[in-house]
């Protein structure tokens, strides 16, 4: 926030730090709030197959090298919606996302097609990292994502983690995009949702990607790997 108004500060020769930025907006109640709404979306407790963890021993290098995917809720009115995500590791954009009013195979199915569509580097087997969730082990889904050259992840524990840049990607969308709050409908969640991910790709700036936008990182592909998750510095690079 501060570096898109520090052009306009200096243009009205207004003199004012990023801390006095941010002291001005939480005096104005402009800060994002979290609130403790909550509600479970993965079910682990099943046969199917659990890949090991992939990309616990290294350090994305460049774009569409890994991708995290996972799931959150959004709660409506009188419902729940739930949004699958595909995030790339490296560059912290969303490749692909499907907002549905279930939890099937099909629905995030259909966020890696969008993912696998919106490539623009030839990798093979990309790493596709996520949680435990029966959506991502059973059988459809799998042969589905290895048939389409992606290398199947999944996390070892139930510790969030494992699973550290889709946890985060969600909360932002969640609290600083509005998603957080009860939404009519899905008509207006899908809105809510097409319009939010525009933003986040396109205009919001990261720390870890050197304040630039994750699509802008994306195709730069110029800074080094920053994780959320515990114990990075013990990881290697590839």
């Amino acid at each position: 926030m501060y570096v898109d108004l520090k052009g306009q500060l200096q243009e009205r020769n207004i003199k004012r730090g990023r801390d006095a930025v941010y002291d001005v907006a939480r005096a104005n109640d402009l800060l994002v709030k979290k609130t403790k709404l909550y509600h479970v979306t993965t079910d682990s407790k099943h046969f199917f197959f659990k890949s090991p963890n992939l990309i616990k021993d290294i350090l994305p290098s460049r774009a569409e090298q890994a991708f995290a995917a996972d799931i959150t809720y959004i709660k409506l009115e009188n419902d729940w919606a739930y949004l699958a995500l595909v995030t790339d590791l490296y560059s912290k954009k969303i490749m692909g996302y499907k907002l549905a009013d279930n939890m099937k195979a099909n629905m995030v199915q259909e966020a890696l097609q969008m993912a696998r569509r919106n490539c623009i580097y030839k990798r093979r087997k990309t790493i596709h990292h996520s949680d435990r969730g029966i959506q991502y082990c059973c059988p459809q889904y799998a042969e589905y994502a290895k048939n389409n050259g992606f290398r199947l992840s999944t996390t070892e524990q139930y510790d969030p983690y494992e699973n550290a840049v889709a946890e985060r990607i969600n909360g932002i969308l969640k609290y600083e995009f509005g998603l957080v709050n009860i939404i009519p409908n899905i008509a207006v969640a899908h809105k809510m949702v097409d319009q939010a991910i525009d933003i986040y790709n396109n205009k919001r700036r990261h720390w870890s990607l050197n304040l630039e936008t994750p699509a802008k990182a994306h195709v730069k592909q110029k800074h080094d790997y920053v994780s959320y998750m515990r114990g990075i510095d013990e990881r290697k690079k590839c």
